[in-house]
């Protein structure tokens, strides 16, 4: 029970000696942001993910069978969009260094902008969206969602990818010792799985109370945070 709580406390207040110094909490930060999001997308935007992609897929297929409430269309926006946010995550350069610090403050700052132009489009139609609205929302939340899942990959920090999660509660399992594994570091993975679930929680919540541009605030506040800390971390020795 001790190494549980140590390892969730690692994760959301690392010590001076972690690899990935304050880039945990701030990628928890950036997880809250999906739970958010992705909330917001299925339950505003008409049954469509704008960060979980494989989720998408499975969407894709079900709109190309017909399923009566999915889109084709939705589900292809979403899906090219987050390609060219991969693609501008995977492109971002902060001169000529591998600084990470410097490379989440340019990238969550790019989510930022993003985040912000969406909370802008929310707040400025009604529930559900006009067709323009609509796509228009799908197409820059997944930009941002894409430019975040790219910057995650890039930092490396062990089980916080931000946005897809099957692997992590299949490496919790199986490398349990129920599992015939050496350890789950249970209390290390449950902390990104808690943080995503709370985010669906609160946007959930504020889309049923008809508050349909309070998700997007709330993320926008939330990358712009990270992005200010990250700049103001990024003369560290990260």
């Amino acid at each position: 029970m001790a190494s549980f709580f140590t390892e969730a406390r690692e994760v959301i207040y690392p010590s001076r000696e972690s690899a990935h110094g304050p880039l945990g909490p701030l990628l928890l930060c950036m997880t809250f942001i999906s739970g958010l999001v992705d909330s917001f997308s299925y339950l505003v935007l008409g049954h469509v993910f704008v960060a979980n992609q494989t989720g998408n897929f499975i969407l894709l297929g079900m709109a190309l069978a017909g399923a009566p409430g999915f889109s084709v269309s939705a589900q292809a926006v979403a899906l090219v969009s987050f390609a060219i946010g991969a693609v501008i995550g995977g492109r971002i350069k902060v001169g000529r260094s591998d600084h990470r610090g410097r490379y989440l403050f340019a990238a969550a700052a790019g989510e930022a902008v993003f985040m912000v132009v969406g909370a802008v489009l929310a707040a400025l139609t009604e529930n559900p969206p006009q067709s323009g609205y609509r796509f228009s929302l799908i197409s820059i939340l997944a930009l941002a969602m894409g430019i975040q899942t790219a910057s995650a990959r890039k930092l490396a920090v062990p089980d916080l990818t931000t946005t897809t999660f099957t692997q992590l509660i299949t490496a919790t399992f199986s490398e349990s010792a129920i599992g015939g594994g050496n350890g789950s570091h249970i209390g290390r993975r449950i902390v990104p799985l808690g943080v995503l679930l709370a985010g669906a929680f609160v946007s959930t919540v504020l889309v049923v109370a008809d508050h349909i541009s309070f998700p997007l605030l709330i993320a926008s506040l939330v990358a712009c945070t990270v992005a200010v800390t990250a700049g103001l971390l990024r003369t560290s020795n990260d």
